[in-house]
């Protein structure tokens, strides 16, 4: 079925992300299995038999984005089977994506969580405790995702000109700009660092109590633990404090050209959700403030 090819494909070439690296074959072998018990071979599916597919899904009772995410990842495997010679057509070039109702991003207030930051006795005056302020201050200070933190290496840090070379989907670079507060936390961080005795040396910036390079859950599970401090909602991840970061922007007049560059986005359309947030703050404040309201 040359999935493996395929996934090195848009691994290599395309640079695809670990995760949809991880969803994409879950969602192509999880299609041939489907193919294998209906009897129907891979080159000669039809517009019809994949829209029978993606509505079996929804029978299932997978959610519009999941089902999106299947055609997404399908379309695109066509596409090489397609260049590859493999097939003639693709079943899916017609099918249209469901429509997704529109979530707005979650933050959390971004002055309970400074204030959060710059308390005394918060975090544990040890390793891990310089470590998991650096954690928030840097998804806090710069807007970057999780994966984007867990690529940082030292070197990647330039103090002198006040910036920090993060690497985004598919490996396209930007630079952001580092606040003295966050530039304090790194250099107060890699020092101490330093100190330790570990049994491993990782390169990377963000590294756990051995010296191996942080993993996702490991950065969720700070991100929970000290977010529920200042708030009670049940989503407490990563990409919130990037939400917030994106948010406080906007409120405060920053560009919104700006923003896209500094969250990494191919597109403006991404970035202007983040101005429904904005709106939806506006008219809370007018309901409790004006009389009329």
């Amino acid at each position: 079925m040359f999935i493996e090819r395929f996934i090195n494909f848009i691994q290599y070439e395309k640079r695809y992300s670990n995760h949809t690296l991880i969803a994409y074959r879950h969602e192509i072998q999880r299609f041939v299995t489907y193919l294998a018990l209906h009897d129907i071979d891979i080159g000669n599916v039809t517009h019809r038999e994949a829209r029978t597919y993606l509505a079996a899904l929804l029978e299932e009772g997978q959610s519009p984005a999941s089902i999106n995410r299947s055609l997404s990842a399908l379309r695109t495997y066509y596409k090489f089977l397609m260049r590859e010679g493999n097939v003639s057509q693709n079943p899916f070039s017609l099918v249209k994506a469901l429509k997704t109702p529109k979530k707005l991003p979650v933050v959390v207030d971004k002055d309970k969580l400074s204030s959060l930051l710059d308390r005394d006795g918060v975090f544990p005056d040890t390793f891990e405790g310089i470590r998991d302020k650096t954690v928030l201050e840097l998804l806090f200070g710069t807007g970057i995702r999780l994966s984007e933190l867990l690529q940082i290496h030292d070197e990647h840090i330039d103090f002198y000109n006040r910036n920090i070379l993060i690497f985004g989907k598919r490996n396209k670079e930007r630079l952001v700009p580092l606040n003295q507060t966050l530039m304090r936390q790194l250099q107060l961080y890699i020092n101490e660092k330093k100190t330790q005795r570990f049994d491993n040396n990782s390169t990377c910036l963000i590294v756990t109590k051995e010296g191996k390079q942080a993993y996702p859950g490991l950065i969720y599970d700070i991100v929970k633990y000290y977010l529920g401090a200042i708030s009670s909602q049940q989503k407490k991840s990563p990409h919130v404090l990037r939400h917030t970061f994106a948010t406080a922007l906007l409120d405060n007049g920053a560009d919104l050209n700006a923003i896209k560059e500094l969250l990494g986005h191919a597109g403006l359309a991404a970035t202007q959700v983040y101005t429904h947030n904005s709106v939806e703050r506006l008219k809370s404040v007018y309901k409790q403030a004006h009389p009329k309201a």
